[in-house]
C-alpha cells in the first residue's frame, strides 16, 4: 500500500505549473524593474530633450542678424527653459544660464553653419543656436541587482535655426556691387543711394546687371510680368537665404513693371487683366515723363515721352539750364550726366539734384524751394533716421508728398506731368504706404561673383534683403548725345532693410520667419 502511494506521488503532475511560475517569478519581477527603470531614464532623456528643442526654437526666433541678436536669442533660450525634471533623482530643476556672447562655448552656443564647424563671431554670422541643458540622473529601483546604482548623467541638445520666406512680391535679385573688392553690403552705408539696375543678358552675370528668381508662379515672360505687375504675386514664398536665379533678359516684362507708375503698354491683359485692373499704379506716381493729351498710357508719342525740356544735366556740380520741365525724382547726379555715368559703379553716392527738382516743381513747393528742418519722416525704417534733414533721401519726399497734398498736375504745353496717376484712372491707385507700397520692392542682394551665378544657378546663398524705392519708369529716352537710359534700365534707390513682417509704416509686410529645429 506504502508503495502504491509513493508511486503515485511520483508520477503526480498537478501543481507543476506553479512551480514553473514560482522558478520564473524572479527573473519576471528583475525584468519588470529593470523596464521600469529604464522608462524612467527614457522619459528623463525625452523631459530634457523637450527642453532643449523649446528653448532652441525660442533662442532661433531671434537670429535676425541685428545688433542684439544673439543677447536676445540667450535671454529667450533662458526664459524659455525653466521647468521642473520629474524624473531626476539628483535635482528636480532645470536651468539655463542667460549666455548672451556670440561664441560657440558654454551651455548656449552660436554657429555660422548646420554643420557647427565656424562659430559664430557676431550677431551677423549667428544663423544657429545650440542649447545643452543640464546634467540629471536618475537613481535606479532594481537596476542595482545588475550592479547598476545610477544612471550616467543625461542632457538634452538641440540646435535650430530660423527658416525665411519672402512672400507675395516681385523675385527680383541684384549683384552686389561691393565684388570683386569685398563680399559684404553694409545697406546702413547705402541709404539714399541710387542703384542702376541692367537687365541680364542670360550669358552670366557681373556687378551692375539684375535678374530674377525662379518662383512656382510659371515658367515664361508673362509668368515673371505677373510677378512683376499684379498686386496679388502668384506663387509661393521664395526663401530668403537659398534661391535658384531666373536667366534671360525679357526687358518686355519690364512693361509689367512700368504699371506701379502708371503707364500701361498694350497687350497687358494677360498679364493685368481686362483694363489692367490687377496691376493698379502708386498714388504718387511723380515720374520724369509726361502725358500726352488722350487715352494712350503707354510710352509712346501719343502717350507718356520726354518733354520739351528734360533734365538732362552736363556736369555733376551746378546746373542752372534756364527752362526746365517739372522733374520726376531723378537719378544720382553722376548717373544723370550720360548712359553710363561717372559715379564709377552702378551705384551711385546719394546726391541727387534737389535744388533743381524743387525748383521744377515750383507748383507744389510754393517758391520752388526745399523747406529746411522738415520732419521727412522716416516710415519705419531704422536706417533713415540717419538721414539728415537737408539732404532728405528721394523715398522721404515720395511719402511726404504723398501724406501732405502736394500730388498735383501741371500743363507742359499739350503734355501733363502728372503727380497723381493719369492712368488707367487716379481711383485705381494704391496710397504710398499701404501694403504693398506699389513703389517699393524687396530685392535680393547676391555675391554673383563668388558663387559664379551664370545664367539659372540653383542653391545660390543670399547676402541681403533691401527694400528699394523705384525712382523712374524703364524707358530708353531721347537718341544720340541725349541718350541717357536704355529700356533695359532700371533705377531705384535703396530705402533699408527687409525687416521682419514689415510694420504699420511699412508697405512691405512681406517676409515670414520660422524657426525650425536642425538636430
Amino acid at each position: 500500500m506504502k508503495a502504491i502511494k509513493t508511486k503515485r506521488f511520483v508520477g503526480d503532475e498537478s501543481g507543476a505549473v506553479a512551480a514553473t511560475y514560482a522558478l520564473a517569478l524572479i527573473p519576471l519581477i528583475a525584468f519588470a524593474g529593470i523596464a521600469m527603470d529604464y522608462a524612467r531614464l527614457m522619459g528623463m532623456d525625452s523631459e530634457l530633450q523637450n527642453g532643449a528643442d523649446q528653448a532652441a526654437l525660442a533662442g532661433a526666433s531671434q537670429l535676425d542678424g541685428r545688433t542684439g541678436a544673439c543677447s536676445r536669442a540667450a535671454a529667450a533660450a533662458s526664459a524659455m527653459l525653466t521647468n521642473k525634471a520629474i524624473l531626476a533623482s539628483d535635482d528636480d530643476t532645470i536651468s539655463l544660464p542667460n549666455e548672451g556672447v556670440c561664441d560657440a562655448v558654454g551651455q548656449i552656443r552660436f554657429w555660422q553653419d548646420k554643420a557647427k564647424t565656424t562659430a559664430a563671431t557676431n550677431d551677423d554670422n549667428a544663423n544657429y543656436i545650440e542649447v545643452g541643458v543640464d546634467l540629471r540622473t536618475v537613481d535606479y529601483a532594481l537596476m542595482p541587482i545588475t550592479g547598476l546604482i545610477s544612471s550616467p548623467q543625461i542632457r538634452g541638445v538641440a540646435l535650430a535655426g530660423m527658416g525665411s520666406a519672402i512672400c507675395k512680391l516681385p523675385p527680383i535679385m541684384m549683384c552686389n556691387p561691393n565684388e570683386p573688392g569685398s563680399l559684404e553690403f553694409p545697406v546702413e552705408n547705402y541709404v539714399g543711394y541710387g542703384v542702376r539696375l541692367i537687365a541680364n543678358d542670360g550669358g552670366g552675370y557681373v556687378p551692375g546687371n539684375f535678374g530674377y528668381l525662379e518662383t512656382d508662379a510659371g515658367n515664361g515672360a508673362i509668368a515673371t510680368a505677373r510677378t512683376l505687375g499684379r498686386t496679388e504675386v502668384p506663387g509661393d514664398c521664395t526663401a530668403t537665404d537659398d534661391v535658384t536665379t531666373k536667366p534671360g533678359e525679357q526687358i518686355s516684362v519690364l512693361d509689367a513693371l512700368n504699371t506701379r507708375h502708371g503707364i500701361y503698354a498694350n497687350g497687358l491683359n494677360n498679364v493685368c487683366g481686362q483694363g489692367d485692373g490687377l496691376c493698379p499704379p502708386s498714388g504718387n506716381a511723380r515720374i520724369d515723363l509726361l502725358k500726352n493729351q488722350g487715352n494712350n498710357c503707354s510710352i509712346s508719342n501719343a502717350g507718356f515721352q520726354v518733354g520739351p525740356n528734360p533734365y538732362r544735366p552736363t556736369t555733376t556740380g551746378a546746373y542752372n539750364p534756364a527752362t526746365l520741365d517739372p522733374m520726376g525724382y531723378p537719378r544720382d547726379k553722376c548717373h544723370a550726366v550720360s548712359v553710363t555715368g561717372v559715379c564709377g559703379s552702378f551705384i551711385g553716392n546719394a546726391d541727387w539734384d534737389r535744388t533743381n527738382y524743387f525748383r521744377s516743381n515750383a507748383h507744389v513747393w510754393p517758391g520752388g524751394t526745399m523747406p529746411l528742418n522738415n520732419n521727412w519722416g522716416n516710415y519705419g525704417y531704422t536706417e533713415l533716421l540717419t538721414v539728415p534733414q537737408n539732404t532728405p533721401t528721394r523715398y522721404q519726399v515720395y511719402r511726404f508728398e504723398a501724406a501732405n497734398n502736394k500730388l498735383g498736375s501741371q500743363a507742359v504745353g499739350n503734355l501733363t506731368a502728372q503727380g497723381a496717376p493719369l492712368c488707367p484712372t487716379p481711383t485705381g491707385a494704391i496710397p504710398p504706404g499701404s501694403a504693398p507700397d506699389r513703389r517699393v520692392l524687396s530685392i535680393a542682394v547676391i555675391n554673383c561673383l563668388d558663387q559664379n551665378v551664370r545664367g539659372k544657378t540653383e542653391d545660390v546663398q543670399v547676402k541681403e534683403w533691401v527694400d528699394v524705392f523705384l525712382v523712374e519708369p524703364s524707358a530708353r529716352r531721347g537718341n544720340g548725345a541725349s541718350l541717357v537710359t536704355e529700356a533695359s534700365d532700371v533705377y531705384v534707390e535703396i530705402i533699408g532693410r527687409s525687416t521682419l513682417g514689415g510694420g504699420a509704416d511699412r508697405g512691405q509686410e512681406i517676409r515670414k520667419d520660422v524657426p525650425y529645429l536642425v538636430e
